[in-house]
């Protein structure tokens, strides 16, 4: 069971050492649970959203729970089958996911706890995929070449039985804290109502101030994003921050300067060598712009290959902005500093950022207007 984040390092130490010369000074620290292992699986999309709306119970109830990110895995995998089988295998099924994914099972099938259902089975200590996920797409492919001549009836049932024997069958009911719940009693209980979530992005193909459907490989639910400038983007994720909510994050870590051992992400206006070259000092940023950022998402540079939770923001000590996100690569501090968490600039968050999910109070005032929530 997670225990809530208090913080305690950050409280103890103001200013932190991170890759020789960086020393960060958090400035926003928004309560949020313990980074913890998405094991050898690609679900990053339910570790982070769960994680999200972790922080969205505590700032909501002030409880602090521990929610089941396989509970949300289990309920979108079906989704995603029916997707790759009515489009006769052209589409993608991986173990992929975007955050909305996660808003969208839990507004059809309500919340569990991680004590009513952990998705692993018994002896498991660590999440691990790899054979569920090979399983499941090679019988869709075989129901797919359809070898009865009509799709057989029983492809649904059989995603289900896969579904069950490596994750575990849901709870239709759970004891928590001493009361008995079903997933859609405890969602009510937590007050997370998945309604008052948008996802914003900002590209140049796209009109500004209207929304639509990005075209990204793991948005097989065809989930919209509102569309706003590159400042508009960054001015929301930081009214989010100075005003209490948490931002969900969806970007591309494959950077070389992206570094999870040294606990920074960067955007250099040099390029470097190999990852101490920029960890080992404070180097100057590239500028970038709405074209550029369009330039490196429509050659593939920018993919949308993870997702994590911002919680906060820090400066360094030349007052260079950072956000502080939590990542799902484990807290093993000997390995990876700052307890799982990155810092990452602004430079980088402009760039490398595919979208954010936040909830809709959240918004400055006059962007809310302007999108007409």
């Amino acid at each position: 069971m997670k225990k809530i984040f208090i913080s305690a390092f950050l409280v103890c130490f103001s200013m932190i050492a991170f890759a020789q010369d960086f020393q960060f000074k958090t400035t926003i620290d928004l309560e949020a649970t313990p980074v913890i292992s998405q094991g050898r699986t690609g679900t990053c999309w339910s570790f982070s959203a769960s994680s999200f709306l972790e922080s969205e119970i505590i700032r909501l109830t002030g409880k602090q729970i521990d929610v089941s990110e396989m509970y949300n895995v289990r309920n979108t995998y079906p989704k995603k089958a029916w997707n790759y089988v009515m489009r006769q295998g052209k589409a993608q099924f991986s173990e992929g996911g975007l955050a909305h994914d996660v808003m969208n099972a839990v507004k059809l099938n309500g919340l569990v706890p991680n004590s009513a259902y952990s998705g692993l089975q018994s002896l498991e200590e660590t999440h691990n995929h790899a054979e569920m996920v090979a399983v499941l797409k090679a019988m869709l492919d075989a129901y797919i070449k359809n070898p009865a001549k009509k799709l057989s009836k029983n492809w649904k049932p059989s995603v289900e039985s896969v579904l069950d024997i490596y994750l575990g069958k849901r709870p239709e009911s759970f004891s928590f804290e001493g009361k008995t719940y079903t997933p859609k009693s405890f969602l009510a209980m937590t007050k997370i109502n998945p309604d008052d979530y948008v996802t914003i992005t900002s590209f140049t193909h796209q009109p500004y101030y209207e929304s639509f459907i990005l075209n990204i490989p793991d948005n097989f639910s065809n989930g919209s994003f509102y569309n706003v400038t590159l400042d508009e983007l960054v001015e929301v994720t930081e009214n989010a921050l100075k005003t209490g909510y948490t931002v969900e994050l969806d970007c591309d870590v494959s950077e070389a300067t992206f570094s999870a051992k040294y606990a920074v992400a960067t955007i250099p206006e040099t390029p470097v060598a190999n990852k101490k070259s920029f960890t080992a000092k404070i180097l100057k940023e590239k500028l970038i712009t709405a074209a550029y950022r369009q330039q490196e998402f429509e050659n593939y540079t920018t993919t949308d290959d993870h997702l994590m939770h911002i919680t906060g923001m820090a400066t360094d000590q030349n007052g260079n902005k950072y956000f502080r996100v939590k990542n799902s690569w484990g807290s093993n501090t000997a390995r990876v500093p700052n307890d799982g968490h990155v810092h990452m600039s602004e430079a980088f968050f402009r760039l490398k950022t595919i979208s954010v999910m936040v909830h809709k109070d959240a918004l400055p005032k006059a962007l809310r207007q302007k999108l007409k929530l």
